[in-house]
């Protein structure tokens, strides 16, 4: 099984570069993570446009791209009062190192966990009206898949006889875990500050990049 893990990190490696991410340990959350354009966006962030209609399609083409959406409220005037509109997705397995294509987990650390456990994300979005303009405000939730046993393990098995009696079995297939439920592991704050990012491009929206030393990398930022 190490073996395993340490072909699946060299390969992972390999495939995004020692230069671009840096992995923490997989038993604990990182302190330092990297956000894709390497500036922090605050969450939520104020979209100083009164389109809601445009507001609203950009944001739901935004989160589309990353999750299914199962349920939309969306913003309407009612009484001359703007309402709030609200997103809510349907929980996704997070994407693994070998679905480069998938964008719900970010590189680096989230992806090698998705690769190594079984786990699961959903989004909620709020688009609340505020003077000249709109806040949205984007919640990863992650989550770990709780299962009466580990895979392959014999825990439970029927016990062969071998004094030569007849043990006819019910049923030959082979068991499978139970899913007992999910354990919430709290938000995820690498996805909300890329989703955030891509809606303000959407938006043509200025962002604070983070400085960045002449001609090299991209500086990291601490999140809390």
């Amino acid at each position: 099984m190490a073996i395993r893990y340490a072909c699946i990190l060299l390969t992972f490696v390999a495939a995004t570069g020692c230069s671009q991410h840096i992995l923490p340990s997989l038993h604990g959350p990182r302190s330092s993570v990297p956000v894709g354009a390497a500036y922090r966006v605050e969450n939520p962030i104020f979209v100083p446009i009164d389109d809601h209609e445009f507001v609203w399609s950009q944001v739901v083409d935004t989160i589309d791209d990353y999750f299914q959406i199962e349920r939309e409220e969306r913003v309407r005037i009612v009484g001359g009062v703007i309402t709030e509109g609200r997103i809510e997705t349907v929980p996704r397995a997070g994407a693994t190192m070998f679905e480069p294509w998938r964008r719900d987990s970010t590189r680096g650390y989230e992806k090698l966990h998705a690769t190594l456990q079984s786990v699961r994300r959903r989004a909620s979005v709020r688009v609340m009206p505020a003077a000249s303009g709109y806040s949205i405000e984007v919640s990863v939730f992650k989550e770990l898949e709780d299962v009466d046993r580990p895979e392959h393990s014999t825990v439970g098995e029927a016990i062969h006889r071998h004094d030569g009696s007849l043990v006819r079995g019910e049923d030959e297939r082979e068991e499978i875990p139970v899913t007992l439920g999910w354990i919430a592991l709290g938000r995820d704050p690498t996805l909300e500050q890329e989703i955030l990012a891509n809606i303000q491009s959407r938006l043509a929206i200025q962002s604070p990049f983070a400085s960045t030393p002449s001609g090299g990398l991209p500086t990291q930022i601490t999140l809390p």
